[in-house]
């Protein structure tokens, strides 16, 4: 086995929550006035939190006090309607499975909001990772390793032994920032000629190579 420990992200990487992130975004721009988003355009948004998908869909110049507002509709409505489309992607729950069974302890951090991460895991993997944390006040999102950082500690492992599997642009950053390699995946949402001009450790089309880097 080459590592012990395996971090995940969740959006894009593990979990194809796309169309029910869209939805909510446009149920609050619509809420507000505002225009609507497109599935990739979305998509484009994504990454760094909840907030900056919010500050990024709303039209240039728009008020804060709107802002505010879309965010907070936002996150009422993605309260409620964060699993009507989403589903895992093909394979990855047998993915996690394996490393499981095998001894590799697997955790989740994600930028998303954690209310948010805590209900999609209990949905969705229910007792199967040993760790999963979201965006929580006071502690400095991804691409910042903290949270990285704090999985580790849960799980008592080190840096040797540790590799981090994302979709993004950040996830490769936060992965070089908490000195582990990388597992960049094309089926997220980052095109593969994005993940490849950041240069990660490694680039994958499907989810068996995991096991495969990884044991």
């Amino acid at each position: 086995m080459k590592f012990d420990t395996a971090i995940f992200d969740l959006d894009g990487t593990i979990l194809d929550t796309l169309c029910d992130l869209r939805d909510s975004v446009n149920f609050a721009l619509s809420k507000n006035g505002l225009p609507t988003r497109s599935t990739e355009e979305v998509r484009a948004f994504l990454g760094n939190g909840i907030r900056l998908l919010i500050e990024r869909a709303v039209p240039k110049n728009t008020e804060e006090e709107i802002i505010n507002k879309c965010f907070e509709d936002f996150k009422t409505h993605y309260k409620d309607n964060s699993a009507n489309s989403t589903k895992p992607y093909d394979k990855i729950i047998d993915v996690l499975n394996e490393l499981k069974s095998r001894g590799v302890k697997i955790a989740v951090v994600s930028n998303k909001a954690d209310f948010a991460v805590q209900g999609l895991m209990l949905k969705y993997f229910p007792e199967v990772f040993h760790f999963a944390v979201g965006e929580k006040e006071g502690v400095r999102r991804k691409p910042c390793p903290d949270s990285v950082f704090a999985a580790m500690e849960f799980l008592k492992t080190d840096k040797e032994k540790t590799i981090y599997i994302g979709d993004s642009d950040v996830d490769i950053e936060t992965a070089r920032n908490s000195g582990i390699p990388c597992i960049a995946v094309t089926w997220g949402f980052r095109d593969k000629e994005v993940l490849e001009s950041l240069n990660p450790e490694y680039i994958i089309d499907k989810p068996s190579q995991i096991t495969e880097i990884i044991l």
